[in-house]
């Protein structure tokens, strides 16, 4: 019983290590990790995710590189198995709330029944707030995606489509202690208005210490080619620290 508390404790736990650009900051590096584990005398259930973010700024430019992985089981059956790999470039011209992006993402996932699915594309971006205690920024951009969905058993959807994507993007710190953060998208086909792909994610955290604070987080996916979704709602902690 000590080993399963001890070990349900460490996998809902959410450690980050950040840095925040300035002057003299030119790396940034995250590790997460948070996960459930419950298990009773009728069913069992486990997951765990693992998250991995490098940026890099030097003068006009931020790349950024990501890579998240949610593994799941449910009654010993796989429930996840979810990748998901980017790459992106910001280009900040002389106005600093106008920057232009570049994007290449490689995505497969157990739940959503994507066996693999490539972007490519390019867009523009605006910062419409950008203080210390709200952000709020809008982009839009056109993607070349080449994906193999699975349809069932025995079929597959190879295709490939240009996408138009817009994103949302929402920060709000109330009283240097909660923290709402919201990323939303949504991705039309411009061959066909039925396929479309959305994704939100929406984080509050509640600041426990000057660097530790309880998180809670939801994510939703969609992908209305296939009529695939999931819904992840999680728990844990967040450790920060700025350097």
């Amino acid at each position: 019983m000590t080993k399963f508390v001890t070990l349900l404790l460490a996998l809902c736990c959410y450690f980050t290590a950040t840095a925040q650009f300035n002057d003299s900051t030119f790396y940034y590096f995250r590790y997460a990790t948070t996960g459930i584990l419950n298990r009773t005398n009728e069913a069992s259930t486990f997951a765990l995710t693992n998250a991995l973010k490098f940026s890099i700024k030097k003068k006009e430019l931020v790349f950024n590189s990501s890579s998240n992985w949610l593994y799941g089981k449910q009654q010993r059956l796989l429930t996840n198995n979810d990748f998901l790999t980017a790459l992106d470039v910001n280009w900040y011209r002389d106005y600093k709330k106008f920057y232009y992006w570049g994007l290449t993402t490689y995505e497969s996932s157990y739940s959503l029944k994507v066996n693999n699915r490539s972007q490519t594309g390019v867009g523009v971006a605006y910062n419409l707030v950008d203080t210390t205690h709200l952000f709020i920024n809008f982009s839009n951009g056109l993607l070349y995606e080449f994906a193999d969905l699975k349809l069932t058993d025995s079929t597959n959807d190879v295709y490939s489509t240009f996408r138009n994507s817009f994103r949302f993007r929402f920060r709000y710190v109330f009283n240097d202690r909660v923290t709402i953060e919201s990323v939303s998208f949504i991705q039309h086909s411009l061959q066909q208005k039925t396929d479309y792909i959305l994704n939100t994610n929406t984080t509050i955290s509640f600041k426990l210490l000057r660097w530790i604070s309880l998180t809670s987080a939801l994510s939703y996916n969609k992908v209305n080619r296939n009529n695939r979704e999931n819904l992840i709602l999680t728990f844990g902690l967040t450790a920060e620290k700025f350097f």
